[in-house]
């Protein structure tokens, strides 16, 4: 008897050369054909492009020189590539390569086909118990990968995570995470709402924040906003110190203790990615499709 719902194995689409995009060949702007934009950021924009030598599409993101330096972002950028570049997982949206020119740098990236998670939160208003479930083991599964790597994210949020073409989640932005080898920041960073205790509280924080992170995300997305959201920035804070949770009729006994166990005040009391991929609300609710597994090479 299978625990929940059995596995299903997508079968493999023909992988595309990626070797003609990422790693060290010399790209320009005249390797691609640019299509429409995707979505707007602070430092710039992105766009759907096709690289013309092997017909794939990606996305590109145009960054403006001018505008990092006059916030003083360029050490994130580095640290974004440095980071994304090292990372291959199913969930984690792939950073192929980049290149620049005087004025921008291009990114080269994974094209995630359904957009952003934070616009269909929007058109939904609400998940429900299977797709919450899904997004869980994913993202629960991309951060014990990252984890066993020594990179902490430090800013999941539905803004920063893409939905691929078969709806399955896809981390992006690491702009605000670290390649700590120790796992401890003193560091605050990260979006007031998903901020945990021991950032407000201006401690050394570790991997665990992402754990208290993913219980904020999975209350959004069962419910449609987080769960210390209030008027001001203050009494946010007083909520998310005293971990002063409500929870709606709307949110299962389940979900409940799941999040619950997520959003503890003292880090090594929050359930570990392992017992969250484990716990019988995720695992009998969980629709999670496997990645085809590329033929050897």
């Amino acid at each position: 008897m299978l625990a929940g719902p059995q596995r299903v194995q997508v079968k493999p689409r023909t992988e595309l050369d990626r070797n003609a995009i990422a790693g060290n060949m010399k790209l320009s702007l005249d390797d691609f054909d640019i299509g429409r934009p995707l979505g707007k950021g602070k430092f710039g924009n992105v766009y759907l492009a096709k690289v013309k030598k092997v017909d794939a599409i990606v996305a590109l993101k145009v960054l403006f020189k001018s505008q990092m330096e006059k916030e003083s972002v360029e050490h994130q950028l580095r640290r974004e590539i440095e980071i994304q570049s090292h990372l291959k997982h199913p969930n984690i949206l792939r950073f192929y390569n980049y290149f620049h020119d005087q004025k921008r740098v291009f990114l080269v990236l994974e094209y995630a086909p359904r957009g952003e998670m934070y616009k269909e939160l929007q058109r939904c208003g609400r998940f429900d118990d299977q797709r919450t479930a899904t997004y869980m083991e994913e993202i629960s599964d991309a951060l014990l990968y990252c984890h066993e790597k020594k990179v902490i994210h430090r800013d999941i949020k539905p803004e920063n995570l893409l939905l691929g073409y078969r709806g399955e989640l896809k981390i992006a932005d690491f702009g605000w995470s670290v390649h700590a080898p120790s796992l401890r920041r003193r560091t605050m960073c990260g979006t007031l709402d998903y901020l945990p205790p021991e950032m407000i509280e201006g401690h050394t924080h570790s991997e665990k924040v992402d754990l208290w992170c993913i219980g904020v995300l999975c209350y959004e997305c069962l419910v449609g906003n987080p769960p210390f959201e209030t008027a001001s920035h203050s009494e946010t804070y007083k909520r998310i110190t005293k971990v002063d949770l409500k929870f709606p009729k709307v949110i299962s006994d389940g979900a409940r203790d799941l999040i619950s166990k997520l959003l503890r005040h003292s880090p090594t009391d929050r359930l570990s990615l392992k017992s969250v991929i484990d716990h019988p609300w995720v695992s009998s609710n969980s629709r999670r499709v496997l990645p085809p597994v590329p033929p050897p090479s």
